[in-house]
């Protein structure tokens, strides 16, 4: 038996060397549902690293939805939705989620990251290009990977370089932009005016990412396109279930067309299970709450602007952040790991964000908020953050000056 993959595998070291520190800080088993505050080990926790932003998953109504759909469907649909496995619930949330984000229609993946594979895989072909902000959610970059198109990336937000990027490319080939809404790990948002401005010069289509984007920006929360007013302008609107919707699954809205040819060209949606009923009943039920209860999204708007304050008056850098997700930087992997462990013994959840995901000078806390959180939590967890810095010796801007 061939010794090479275990060899390779064995390699290895970064969990182990982590866990022997005693700073591992992943896949910690939480005891409590997904709400402000949690139960680790017994312990009462702070919950600042949820991307449950409108605090919808432990919702009454949502877990009501979702133990009738089990009681009338079953658990699962036992294929695919291309065969067996499509309910009338599918349907359902797919026409409403159309009409949420304005579009001709939409269709149901079993995951976000599934959505990007299937889409960016299958929607341009060998002589098509995907270009990239380099900063995208991981499931655009490996759905890009599994595309047969050139895949093109340009500079953060930087669109002097898309300019230059698209400038160059084939003026007959198709050119789909494909882009985060707000962006999981820095919190700022797509410059979408200027993105659509420059594809119509250079005849591109463009698809955003709104996984963190729906239920925090837009009408109702729609999302980046009804944020900025360009719905009409924006070719391919995707979102997940798993953050303001509480849930797990996704979706990708456009005209009856395009969605026609990737129900039956987008292999991770061909080949995958479909969505469980309780899953899409609770989507459905998360929906009617985000459109009677505005209120929830205001919410949710008023508790960022104070964290934020309170932070930038502490001296925390938290770079160009324009979302409930407040990236605080520690510029250092080791510090970064040491915060989090003080900071989780102290009763505060935070996710760290170190290299190789981010270059080890923009190591950071990803401090993220819900609707739900009171003004009291996020005093409490931020007087912590700020002791656990001055204990591990991370220097901030004000301490700097």
């Amino acid at each position: 038996m061939g010794k090479k993959l275990h060899d390779k595998i064995a390699l290895f070291k970064d969990a182990e060397m982590a866990r022997k520190t005693g700073l591992y800080p992943y896949f910690r088993p939480i005891e409590s549902g997904q709400d402000t505050e949690v139960m680790i080990d017994g312990q009462r926790v702070l919950m600042f690293g949820s991307n449950s932003y409108l605090g919808l998953t432990s919702h009454p109504k949502i877990k009501e939805a979702s133990k009738r759909a089990i009681d009338k469907y079953g658990t699962g649909c036992a294929g695919s939705r291309f065969l067996n496995g499509t309910l009338d619930i599918h349907i359902e949330l797919e026409n409403r989620l159309a009409k949420y984000v304005g579009k001709e229609a939409s269709v149901l993946f079993s995951t976000g990251f599934q959505v990007n594979l299937g889409v960016l895989s299958s929607i341009t072909g060998r002589n098509d290009y995907l270009i990239l902000d380099e900063y995208d959610h991981a499931s655009l970059i490996d759905g890009s990977r599994l595309s047969f198109s050139r895949v093109i990336k340009y500079a953060h937000n930087d669109m002097a370089d898309l300019r230059r990027k698209l400038s160059i490319l084939p003026e007959e080939a198709v050119k789909l932009i494909a882009v985060d809404g707000i962006f999981s790990m820095e919190g700022d948002i797509v410059k979408l005016p200027e993105i659509v401005e420059l594809a119509e010069e250079f005849g591109a289509n463009i698809m955003v990412d709104d996984a963190h984007s729906l239920g925090v920006i837009g009408v109702n929360g729609a999302g980046t396109a009804s944020h900025f007013g360009l719905t009409d302008d924006v070719d391919l609107i995707m979102g997940t279930f798993s953050k303001s919707l509480a849930s797990l699954g996704g979706f990708i809205a456009s005209d009856f067309a395009t969605i026609d040819y990737l129900k039956h060209r987008a292999r991770s949606l061909m080949f995958s299970a479909s969505m469980p009923p309780g899953a899409v009943a609770s989507v459905i039920a998360a929906l009617d709450i985000i459109e009677s209860e505005p209120e929830r999204i205001a919410k949710l708007w008023e508790n960022t602007n104070y964290a934020h304050k309170l932070l930038i008056d502490e001296g925390f850098d938290l770079g160009p952040t324009e979302s409930p997700i407040l990236p605080i930087y520690v510029r250092d992997n080791e510090k970064t790991f040491l915060v989090t462990k003080h900071l989780q013994n102290s009763g505060v959840f935070v996710n760290p964000v170190v290299s190789p995901a981010v270059p080890s000078d923009s190591s950071l806390l990803r401090f993220s908020l819900m609707a739900t959180h009171t003004f009291g939590q996020i005093e409490e967890a931020i007087d912590k953050i700020t002791k656990a810095f001055k204990d591990v010796g991370v220097i901030t801007v004000k301490e700097n000056i």
